[in-house]
């Protein structure tokens, strides 16, 4: 028995390329995350995350004015390019998160720990770091100054004081 090319086509063939554009699709069409993901989200002001776990999470170049990271599991999220204006940080465990050219302008950052962080151009202006720990942070000198003339205090988590962290001379 011949099968004619059309019946080859619509038997075999067709069914064969759609299942291979349907894997082609899946792989080039990834449909956003559901929470992990605020990337260029404008979050409302006062939007809390306290004591949340967002290990991982993405904030590149989202804005969470006043938002609440109290206690919260920053580890390896990245806030490149955010604004966290005035958010409360108090206690937040930011260990080798990047920070790279975010506004953490009048943030608390009271016993936060920022261990291995990236902070290229990272604003800190007005920031509050008591007991927050800076330790293997890279900083520029200039930013580093001005951190060392309002650090103060020992993490109690790590133990480590803030100027010592910030090796401040």
């Amino acid at each position: 028995m011949k099968l004619s090319l059309r019946q080859m086509v619509m038997g075999w063939v067709l069914p064969a390329l759609m299942i291979v554009m349907s894997f082609a699709m899946s792989s080039i069409y990834q449909p956003a995350a559901l929470a992990d993901d605020f990337t260029k989200a404008v979050l409302p002001n006062d939007a809390d995350f306290t004591g949340k776990d967002l290990t991982s999470y993405e904030f590149t170049q989202a804005t969470v004015r006043n938002g609440k990271f109290i206690n919260a599991n920053l580890t390896g999220v990245s806030l490149i390019g955010g604004n966290f204006q005035s958010a409360d940080m108090t206690g937040a465990n930011l260990t080798n998160s990047l920070l790279d050219t975010a506004r953490l302008t009048n943030v608390n950052l009271t016993n936060a720990i920022l261990v291995g962080a990236s902070t290229s151009v990272t604003n800190f202006d007005g920031a509050i770091i008591d007991g927050a720990d800076f330790t293997d942070v890279l900083l520029r000198k200039d930013i580093q100054m001005k951190l060392c003339k309002v650090a103060k205090g020992t993490n109690p988590t790590t133990g480590r004081s803030t100027r010592d962290s910030l090796e401040c001379p």
